[in-house]
């Protein structure tokens, strides 16, 4: 499978000395923070397959979708202009007067922003970007379309090549791993790599049977692309629900508590929309004896949800 060169790999395992004594378990993290491409974390490894297919179809434009402040829509923004091609985003929220983190970076980019509400978003965001992308073709360009968080069967590979990544680094076995789930196209990744322990996707939104039907579906994409096996959810692979907090991108007091206590502990920086959560998960888990041993933290980045959010704060 082709893919186009933009992260700095592989990505370091290291262990968490003071969190792992604090807990009395072992924490290690996959420091997917330090891909070094636009600081732009985990969204890479998708934007490899995606970017090559975008290029080997001519295209010079890129369109994708996502919250008002998606790391997603960056990343992509950035492997566009790295590229030489044109990023249009169309985004869930309404515009602030001064644009700050993700949609800062966005402008500064130079991507061209289309907003929508939170209705339209859930019940038409594809057909609407159907539209942009007809009008890109209209005007002489040649679109490609980035699904909501890069999740589909294609972005998906750049989590099973993440998986054969882990495998082959000199790191010890784990008990299992946990990763933040958005969209799903990183647990479906992960989950289809044959990792021989088991990934626990910690939902950030919405719930379990959502993100099951889209870990299978993207799984169905993959499968069609390249030799890649779904094993069954349950010891292989799950969703954890309980976590997502009040709304996507809305945080717990606990949250940000784990959020200080992690920075303060390890300098490690997670965010209030994914890591934060997905942490916080692990931490109560081991902490309820409902796990136990040696677990891997999968950190995806998105260091730039905590700007504009310090009224949230909680000490630890």
């Amino acid at each position: 499978m082709d893919t186009f060169s933009l992260a700095r790999l592989p990505t370091p395992v290291q262990r968490l000395e003071r969190l792992s004594a604090e807990v009395g378990a072992e924490i290690w993290v996959k420091r997917d923070d330090l891909t070094g491409f636009g600081l732009s974390g985990n969204k890479v490894r998708k934007l490899e397959f995606l970017m090559a297919e975008a290029k080997a179809q001519g295209a010079d434009t890129v369109l994708t979708t996502g919250g008002l402040q998606s790391n997603h829509c960056r990343a992509t923004a950035v492997a566009a202009r790295m590229m030489g091609m044109e990023p249009v985003l169309l985004l869930r929220g309404e515009l602030p007067e001064v644009p700050d983190s993700n949609l800062l970076l966005d402008r500064l980019l130079g991507a061209r922003v289309r907003m929508c509400t939170p209705q339209e978003y859930r019940d038409s965001r594809n057909e609407i970007l159907a539209q942009m992308a007809d009008e890109v073709r209209q005007a002489g360009g040649r679109p490609y379309v980035i699904p909501e968080g890069g999740s589909s069967g294609l972005g998906a590979l750049g989590f099973v090549a993440a998986g054969h990544e882990l495998m082959a680094q000199d790191a010890p076995d784990f008990d299992g791993v946990v990763v933040a789930v958005g969209s799903g196209g990183t647990l479906a990744g992960l989950a289809m790599a044959g990792l021989d322990c088991p990934v626990k996707g910690v939902a950030v939104c919405d719930d379990r049977a959502y993100f099951a039907a889209e870990v299978r579906r993207i799984a169905e994409e993959a499968a069609a692309i390249d030799s890649v096996v779904l094993p069954p959810q349950g010891e292989a692979w799950q969703v954890v629900e309980g976590y997502q907090g009040p709304a996507y991108a809305v945080a717990e007091p606990h949250v940000w508590q784990t959020i200080a206590k992690v920075a303060r502990l390890e300098g490690l920086l997670l965010d209030p929309v994914y890591t934060g959560k997905a942490m916080d998960c692990l931490l109560d888990k081991l902490k309820r004896k409902e796990w136990s041993g040696r677990w891997l933290f999968w950190h995806t980045g998105g260091a730039f949800g905590l700007f504009g959010r310090g009224n949230e704060l909680v000490e630890p």
